[in-house]
């Protein structure tokens, strides 16, 4: 069926309408042309301003200013990924809460960690109802407080990289057009151009900068080295041509204008010299500490009087002593008299071997510290030659003794080789064997040798033991004598035990390094004695005499021992508590930690074993020392084993 035909009002009436919907859509698309290019000068404007700038911090807050005003958005904020992959806010604009300028959003939460994963823009209208986000409950306490609804994001782009997210956010709810995000996108591109020249700029300042200070310390460092040098030959030449501890301190004096301290391990004053002051000076000696060593030079100093160094460098903070010789490193500190005191160890090889100081009102300089450490390397060898040419005597000596102790006869070169160290080897007719277990025996020995030097004798290690020959008249006197310098030397309770050489010196060590056992059983760690002082525990200690002791106890308490073996039984035990508590019942079972009436069962036990006159006073002195003899043997055979055959 065909329409009716129109009249020509009615056409007229369309023809209006359709004109007006075209001119309404005209004005649309002229205004949304008119507003999109607004908004591409904003962008480009605000590009153009962000390639101007080259601080971070300056970029940053430019960024979210101008984030602010190009999509008219509540509040924009950015946040940069750190080293540990979170988001954290940088910088804000429009924000009311200072706790949400510090946000920090864990890898993978948020809409943050969505946009990092996904490289591209995403946006939610309500931000606290949005479910398909992973939230993060620390920072959803600060969603309220600035009042974020909704957020829309745009990551920051370098390469095919996302360094951090760009966000702009409302607090009502509102969808974002596909326009708002497209040109927040765009600036966010520029913006990351921006912020990654920022860093680069940032990044060649401070190398820039870096150079600079290199090339200065280079220039410092030549100066130094070339002064350094003069100072190593001249140092090097002394060493060379025979010069000692004094002509290295002498040397550093006229360098460093300062009072130079040497130091042995023992903290002894090795040599020290003073700057030289004027001609005449009337204290020139007045100040010397008495118990300077013959090598010191008696300068007088204009720098530091001589009483200020007189215990360097004991007077320093011992802290700063040990860090210093922890450290290897020069370590300086200033005293309450206004003196600089620098001290470096002499440590070669990480051995410790003394100290080296310098003293002086005027704070050590770099070039200083350097060359007083370099002073202590050649300190060190000079100290290393010296130890190197006493260690090689003293191995020879070292090799004798072991000689003389195994049992074939020495050598007429041998002999010679002792006589000429001043060693009668026909004359040395006690051994001693020294016990420190806080010590090793190398330690011991160290100590040993001056003392083994002084009596012309010998020292040195024998099977894992500090021993010494020596001839003396009382070997209890060269005991006592022996121990009291060892102890104070050491710094720690030492056991020495000498002994008259009868016969073999092999079989003299064997009895008294078992004689030392002995003495640490019955509680003695801390004297010095002669093993004929415990003849009467000989049975215990010498090898030779096995059978009396095994007849001895046998013949004793043979019924006891034979009793626990058997039965698993503590007799003896019982009856050494008895003893010890002077036949005390009371207090014998509080030492077994048994009933009373348990104990008179064991004591019956015990009289029917070895008859009821196991306590009268003969019966009880035999029983007695047997039980402390079987007791010691115990304590010696559970000891290291004797190597000694």
């Amino acid at each position: 069926m065909n329409p009716p035909p129109q009249s020509s009002a009615e056409s007229s009436t369309a023809r209006t309408g359709s004109d007006a919907a075209d001119a309404t859509a005209e004005g649309e698309l002229a205004a949304y042309r008119l507003r999109r290019e607004r908004e591409l000068n904003s962008l480009y404007t605000t590009a153009r301003s962000l390639t101007a700038l080259g601080e971070v911090d300056e970029v940053l807050h430019s960024i979210v200013r101008h984030a602010h005003e190009l999509i008219g958005s509540d509040f924009a904020y950015l946040s940069l990924l750190d080293a540990e992959g979170y988001l954290t806010v940088r910088a804000s604009a429009g924000t009311i809460s200072s706790e949400f300028s510090s946000g920090r959003m864990p890898p993978g939460t948020g809409l943050g960690g969505r946009v990092i994963e996904s490289g591209a823009p995403f946006w939610v209208s309500n931000y606290r109802e949005a479910q398909g986000l992973p939230h993060d409950p620390t920072f959803d306490l600060l969603v309220p407080r600035e009042g974020l609804m909704a957020l829309l994001g745009v990551p920051l782009m370098v390469g095919e990289r996302a360094i951090g997210a760009l966000f702009a956010a409302d607090r009502t709810e509102r969808p974002f057009e596909k326009d708002e995000v497209a040109l927040f996108s765009a600036f966010a591109g520029h913006a990351a151009v921006a912020l990654n020249n920022a860093r680069l700029y940032e990044e060649s300042r401070v190398a820039l900068r870096r150079l600079e200070d290199a090339y200065r310390t280079i220039e410092d460092q030549v100066t130094t080295m070339e002064r350094a040098a003069a100072v190593h030959e001249a140092l090097t030449h002394a060493v060379l041509t025979g010069g000692g501890s004094g002509d290295i301190a002498q040397l550093l004096v006229e360098h460093l204008r300062g009072t130079v301290t040497v130091r042995d391990r023992d903290d002894a004053v090795l040599a020290i010299r003073f700057p030289r002051g004027r001609a005449g000076d009337a204290d020139a000696d007045q100040n010397v500490p008495p118990d300077m060593p013959a090598d010191v030079l008696p300068d007088t100093s204009p720098d530091m009087p001589r009483d200020a160094a007189r215990d360097m460098p004991s007077d320093v903070p011992r802290g700063v002593c040990e860090e210093a010789r922890d450290t290897g490193r020069c370590v300086s500190t200033q005293g309450a008299d206004g003196y600089f005191r620098s001290v470096v160890a002499v440590r070669p090889g990480g051995n410790h071997f003394g100290f080296l100081s310098l003293a002086r009102r005027a704070a050590p300089e770099p070039a200083d510290v350097r060359m007083l450490e370099r002073s202590a390397q050649i300190m060190g060898l000079l100290f290393l030659m010296r130890d190197a040419r006493a260690e090689a005597e003293e191995r020879v000596r070292g090799e004798l003794l072991m000689e003389l102790m195994s049992r074939s006869p020495l050598h007429p070169a041998q002999r010679d080789r002792a006589l000429a160290r001043g060693v009668d080897v026909d004359h040395l007719d006690v051994l001693v064997v020294v016990d420190c277990p806080e010590r090793t025996a190398s330690e011991v020995v160290r100590q040993l040798k001056p003392l083994s030097t002084e009596r012309s004798g010998l020292a040195g290690e024998y099977l894992g033991r500090a021993t010494m020959l020596l001839h003396a008249d009382d070997v209890e006197d060269v005991a006592r004598t022996l121990h009291r310098r060892l102890r104070r030397t050491l710094g720690v309770p030492v056991l020495v035990v000498a002994d008259r050489i009868a016969g073999e010196r092999s079989r003299a060590f064997t009895l008294t390094q078992r004689c030392v056992k002995v003495i640490r059983s019955l509680g003695e760690n801390d004297r010095g004695a002669s093993a004929q002082q415990y003849g009467m525990y000989a049975l215990a200690f010498d090898p030779d005499r096995s059978g009396d002791l095994d007849r001895f106890l046998a013949d004793s308490i043979g019924t006891l021992l034979e009793y626990d073996r058997r039965r698993s039984t503590g007799l003896v035990a019982t009856a050494t508590a008895y003893f010890a508590h002077s036949g005390n019942l009371s207090r014998t079972a509080r030492a077994l930690h048994v009933h009373l009436n348990t104990l008179l069962k064991r004591l019956d036990r015990i009289g029917s074993l070895l008859g009821e006159d196991w306590r009268s006073p003969d019966s009880a002195l035999r029983i007695q020392l047997a039980l402390r003899l079987h007791e010691l043997r115990a304590a010696v055979d559970a000891s290291a084993p004797d190597t000694s055959g």
